[in-house]
């Protein structure tokens, strides 16, 4: 059985990138192009990266499952794989190397599995840049 290796945690990112990436997948999500344009435009070529990362820590929690009686099984295995080859698709990928592409990849990974039944993907895209914002500023303190 191949090696587990997606429970390494992900080095924290900075806030601003965090909230960059957010404001992107949340303007996408809610169809408004001129705001994801004028994020692009403000975030420039890193765009691109910032959605892989958070693309990252969306996929890689949920799919490294370690839960047959707190030893690893196939199924645990069979997940982490397939985040992993997730992730290869999107910075791999033709059409999904693209930052809409990761963008929109990442929304309906959060509407087909982290969201319930008629859940509010904008919400938990919410939660989701919270948590990531929290963790960045835990990471890198600013100095008052």
């Amino acid at each position: 059985m191949p090696e587990n290796t997606v429970t390494i945690p992900l080095a924290p990112m900075e806030l601003d990138d965090v909230a960059d990436a957010f404001a992107y997948i949340r303007a996408l999500q809610a169809r408004d192009i001129d705001a994801a344009c004028a994020v692009a435009d403000h975030t420039g070529p890193e765009l691109h990266r910032l959605l892989l990362e958070i693309a990252a820590r969306v996929f890689i929690p949920v799919t490294a499952v370690d839960d047959c009686d707190g030893e690893p099984c196939a199924h645990s295995f069979l997940a982490a794989a397939l985040g992993r080859l997730l992730l290869e698709l999107l910075c791999d990928g033709e059409c999904l190397a693209s930052a809409p592409g990761v963008a929109e990849t990442i929304i309906r990974f959060t509407d087909n599995i982290l969201t319930d039944e008629h859940g509010d993907v904008a919400d938990v895209l919410r939660q989701l840049e919270a948590a990531g914002m929290k963790q960045a500023m835990e990471a890198h303190p600013t100095t008052a």
